[in-house]
């Protein structure tokens, strides 16, 4: 098949990793794929003002960041033009992919020649800071929906009445997020994704933290995120924050950890799961995105929405184990980050492709 991804502007966001990723194994498949984005915006000089008074410094006038697609041999085309992508802008093709609810409205537009139409929904962006009534009405749009976690599948269901959503599951890199077996570390050490997003959820984690501090008092807290912490958010005294680090050195800081917080109020996937699993690191996960599935294969512990409490009690509960049953929590996240391929998930995205050209052909689709 010849397969075209229609792209935001590209950045480094895990969402695009895992298309990029997924486009990679598609084509090791003999499929032929191409990503296409449009060049980024410039910032205003009104905007560029605002960021300096708040003291965020000078914004990024680049027309084009860095971005997983320059990691790996995948096709990119960035057009010459700011958004949106158009027919002129692309290829003719047998599937053409929605990958974000504005690229959504692109593919909608889109002449019948440049594939069938598939929305791949990586999460419900129902978000304050969004347009939130274009955003809901893409997932009516008559497009097949692929998603990335049951919760996904049964919300196209129940909220927009979609009963045909294919399911396909994301992977990690198993060469990039790799640690050899070890035992606890000697001081006990958690770790988390610092991100000032509330649905993000780092304030229930570093509430967590403080209050498991309290019956283990030399607890350690390891960090990593994008930016530098905020006041308003601060990480605990001590923390060992990296900020913005290398690629190749995530799987370390997840190594350092005897389990990993993962606070998300709501979640598309949350690949911090695998990444930590895949790194022999047990999570602690409130029930967002896919961790249900993941946790339920072992490796962790599920704890409730919104309990700083509930995830402070499991923090001790790791730390404490001996290191033969922390050893076994271990051993059982690999095995189940491992049992999540990007080779599965290109034959399960392979099978939509297909189930959406069938679709398009008996005229259910746009």
């Amino acid at each position: 098949m010849k397969i075209t991804f229609v792209l935001p502007p590209v950045n480094l966001c895990g969402g695009l990793r895992s298309t990029a990723n997924l486009a990679l194994h598609l084509g090791k498949r003999g499929h032929e794929v191409l990503a296409v984005c449009p060049e980024r915006r410039k910032p205003t000089l009104y905007q560029q003002a605002k960021s300096l008074l708040k003291g965020k410094g000078w914004m990024d006038t680049r027309t084009r960041w860095a971005s997983p697609f320059d990691e790996l041999p995948v096709p990119l085309k960035v057009v010459s033009h700011i958004s949106p992508i158009t027919d002129l802008d692309l290829p003719d093709a047998d599937v053409v992919v929605a990958t974000w609810w504005e690229t959504a409205e692109w593919v909608n537009k889109l002449s019948a020649s440049k594939g069938a139409k598939v929305y791949f929904i990586r999460h419900h962006e129902v978000h304050d800071y969004l347009p939130l009534e274009r955003v809901k009405a893409t997932y009516k749009l008559p497009l097949h929906k692929i998603t990335i976690s049951q919760w996904l599948v049964d919300l196209m269901k129940t909220e927009y009445g979609d009963h045909t959503v294919s399911l396909v599951y994301n992977s990690v890199n198993f060469q990039k997020y790799y640690a050899p077996p070890r035992g606890k570390q000697s001081v006990p050490t958690v770790g988390m994704l610092y991100h000032t997003t509330k649905w993000k959820g780092c304030d229930i984690s570093l509430k967590a933290f403080e209050l498991a501090k309290q019956e283990i008092p030399d607890l350690k807290m390891v960090a990593f995120g994008l930016n530098s912490p905020l006041p308003e958010l601060p990480l605990p005294t001590g923390t060992l924050y990296h900020c913005n680090p290398p690629q190749e050195r995530i799987k370390d800081i997840y190594a350092q950890c005897d389990a990993w917080l993962f606070g998300s109020r709501v979640e598309g996937f949350g690949r911090p799961i695998l990444e930590a699993m895949a790194c022999r690191t047990p999570v602690i996960a409130t029930p967002a995105g896919a961790a249900p599935e993941l946790i339920a294969k072992g490796g962790g512990k599920l704890v409730k929405p919104e309990s700083s409490e509930d995830m402070a009690e499991a923090i001790v509960q790791i730390s404490q184990l001996n290191q033969e049953k922390w050893q076994k929590m271990s051993d059982s996240a690999y095995i189940a980050a491992k049992s999540y391929t990007w080779d599965d998930a290109a034959e399960l995205c392979e099978q939509a492709f297909h189930k959406a050209i069938e679709r398009t052909k008996n005229g259910e689709l746009g």
